[in-house]
């Protein structure tokens, strides 16, 4: 059983929804960004997304792109993420870890390489927002043949035609995304969600997580009664823009982490 089986089959025998948080590795630099990462999860995190900087993050709104830039403009790259997660796992071998991101810093590093050092480091799972089902063979076949599970981004916009196209090959828990819109954009109603939820359930077995919108702790226990999962990023990362300083960053990052987590856990 995988890091990401074993933590949705743990949190269902209790009745608890996940709360996943996504920040962006080497934000606002590596060591703090380290610090965050492995703080996370004594915080209440029980799935951690990590972006991989790029310099293109078209799904993603203001706060996430200037994430991006920060990282970037501090040397981060595709080989100190890796580094980041074996650094984590030196200290934590439980919590799944996440890579989130965009296929062009993987193909440049490339795939093959890629995919045995992501093992190697620890990643239990990827999330490539620009890599449709037609290019499963470019890296979500390859990926999971080895063990790296492949989660799908679902939208509204998803009908129920497409949705077994996207969900073929899918594995970890299933991603939607509630807004029609970049990260941070909106956020959908609970009666949306628990329409969006009912439905997917109808075309797979995996746990559905839901994000884009989500900031508040009462918010997230809203949805955390609906799905299985509740994504949390934005707000963690408009904390790491908003900080004065490092150590700030961290202190409040883990703050809101714990805030969410509680409400999380306690929503059912």
């Amino acid at each position: 059983m995988s890091r990401l089986q074993s933590c949705f089959s743990a949190l269902k025998e209790t009745n608890r929804a996940a709360l996943v948080t996504f920040v962006t590795a080497g934000d606002p630099d590596y060591s703090s960004s380290l610090a965050i990462l492995k703080g996370l999860a004594k915080s209440g995190a029980d799935v951690i997304e990590l972006g991989m900087p790029f310099t293109d993050p078209m799904a993603d709104g203001a706060a996430i792109q200037l994430a991006n830039i920060r990282a970037l403009n501090n040397g981060q790259t595709l080989a100190k993420t890796l580094q980041m997660v074996a650094e984590f796992r030196q200290e934590n071998q439980h919590t799944p870890v996440v890579l989130m991101g965009y296929f062009n810093p993987i193909e440049c590093y490339g795939t093959a390489r890629f995919i045995q050092d992501a093992l190697q480091a620890g990643v239990d799972g990827m999330i490539v927002v620009d890599l449709p089902p037609e290019h499963n063979d470019d890296f979500c076949d390859p990926a999971q043949q080895a063990g790296l599970d492949f989660i799908r981004l679902t939208t509204p916009t998803t009908d129920d035609k497409r949705l077994p196209v996207v969900l073929n090959n899918s594995s970890g828990f299933v991603y939607y995304v509630s807004v029609a819109g970049v990260t941070g954009a909106g956020s959908a109603t609970m009666a949306q969600v628990e329409e969006a939820v009912t439905r997917l359930r109808r075309h797979t077995e995996l746990p559905v997580c839901i994000g884009f919108g989500i900031r508040t702790p009462e918010h997230a226990a809203e949805v955390a009664k609906r799905a299985d999962g509740v994504v949390v990023g934005s707000a963690l990362v408009n904390k790491i823009g908003q900080a004065e300083s490092s150590k700030q960053a961290v202190t409040e990052v883990l703050q809101l982490c714990q805030e969410l987590a509680d409400a999380v856990h306690q929503a059912r």
